[in-house]
């Protein structure tokens, strides 16, 4: 996959838009980063594991390390074996390339120092902030003492095999390096923001993934499912928190596998700062949607279960589409495979739901909401189901604008442009519109 970076309205748009014309009029989307079996094998692996954890009754902490591996290692193989990722020129590694031993030593320890660095700052950032301080957070914190050393200890091995291999082994960790060792004169300021954004990135959803992980495999997996598949309802609310665990646990190890030789580096994180507002205005402690929040659109609202409760017939069709929507959001996790993360370019993913929708996560999400919670319906008043219904619409236009910042970042790459179009001229909302037009012919 081609994976250069240029800035729009540079000469390279105008290769990109050479590319454009030929991809809308194809009937399948630009070649994906990830192919659709290594995202589904890594649902199924999850899946299995999920099974096996039940079956065999294992601890949480177990039992969230067997999911974690049950959809990664199957990934990976995947990746490797059939997507052979590890060859791809967009890893910026060459395996003809024999750098020599000195150099290669010398930019390992430089790396190696500025990888330390930044896990220390992110450890420091856990154990400081009040946010942090709280029991949520508790597995975050453990993980930081005993995993972070581990990691820098064990990172020359893999720093030394990259930078053997890498076409440019001075890269952003080299300039940082370089920053901590104060050798001014060769560190690139942008390089050093680039790492930063990186970094943040990795370091803020990680430990988000990281709070929500054991309450939804401790939910998942201890369930009574006899419970559960009593009633049509309950087997819905069920297949909704499974669909959200593989969420959870797909996302979560994007987070943690952002390897070069497996093609899923952050190429770059989101520069513009509208891009991160409107993320961050998402997840806690920002979130503007959260209980007492500004945009809090739950007050005064019932269920889908209790408006729908008197009517078997609609609640389970009602239930259905949920349960629907819940599966498109997971399925748009899956679809990339080891590189989901929010606010950074790891690639371009053209199969799954994308082959339909630009954002299908953001477009399932904000209608699910719409009907699981039916801001239109208040049992304290028409004033109230009102006021939902503006709050929900400013959740809404928030992942609208979120959508529209995260476009105006890819939109630097050639393959998103191509994508875009594609998906311009061929998306579901394309067709929808080509099909209402050929009727009124």
């Amino acid at each position: 996959m081609n994976t250069a970076i240029q800035t729009e309205g540079s000469a390279g748009q105008a290769d990109g838009t050479s590319r454009l014309a030929p991809a809308t009029q194809s009937k399948t989307p630009p070649v994906s980063a990830v192919s659709e079996f290594t995202g589904l094998v890594g649902v199924f692996g999850l899946l299995a594991a999920t099974f096996a954890a039940i079956y065999f009754d294992t601890a949480l902490m177990q039992s969230i390390q067997l999911l974690l591996a049950g959809a990664a290692l199957p990934m990976i193989a995947s990746s490797i074996l059939l997507d052979r990722v590890h060859l791809r020129a967009s890893t910026g590694l060459d395996y003809g390339l024999r750098r020599d031993t000195s150099e290669v030593a010398s930019i390992t320890v430089t790396k190696t120092l500025g990888l330390g660095v930044t896990l220390f700052v992110i450890a420091m950032a856990y154990q400081i902030i009040p946010t942090y301080s709280t029991s949520d957070y508790e597995l975050v914190r453990a993980l930081t003492l005993s995993f972070f050393p581990v990691l820098w200890i064990l990172s020359p091995a893999y720093i030394a095999f990259t930078t053997r291999h890498m076409v440019e082994p001075r890269d952003e960790l080299w300039h940082v390096g370089k920053l901590v060792t104060l050798q001014f004169s060769a560190v690139d300021p942008e390089k050093i923001k680039d790492h930063c954004r990186a970094w943040l990135v990795k370091g803020f959803f990680l430990a988000f993934m990281l709070t929500v992980l054991p309450k939804i495999v401790d939910f998942v997996i201890n369930a009574n499912l006899e419970a559960y598949f009593a009633n049509s309802v309950s087997i819905v609310l069920y297949l909704v928190q499974v669909s959200f665990l593989v969420d959870v646990c797909i996302g979560a190890i994007g987070y943690f596998c952002t390897f070069r030789v497996l093609d899923s580096h952050i190429r770059t994180a989101n520069p513009f700062l509208s891009g991160w507002i409107a993320a961050l205005a998402c997840y806690p402690p920002f979130a503007l949607m959260a209980t007492g929040g500004p945009l809090d659109y739950r007050t005064g609202t019932q269920s889908w279960t209790v408006w729908l409760s008197d009517q078997p017939v609609l609640l389970s069709v009602w239930g259905g589409a949920i349960l629907l929507l819940a599966i498109i959001y997971a399925w748009a996790t899956a679809a990339f495979g080891l590189r989901f993360s929010n606010l950074t370019h790891r690639g371009i993913i053209t199969t799954g739901p994308f082959r339909y929708f630009k954002h299908p996560a953001y477009l399932s999400k904000n209608i699910m909401w719409w009907m699981i919670h039916l801001p239109f319906l208040s049992d304290i008043g028409s004033t109230a189901a009102l006021q939902s219904c503006i709050l929900l619409l400013g959740v809404n236009a928030l992942y609208y604008v979120r959508a529209k910042t995260e476009e105006k970042h890819l939109m630097a790459d050639e393959d998103y442009r191509a994508y875009a179009g594609w998906i311009a001229a061929n998306g579901l909302f394309a067709r929808l519109r080509m099909r209402n037009r050929r009727q009124k012919q």
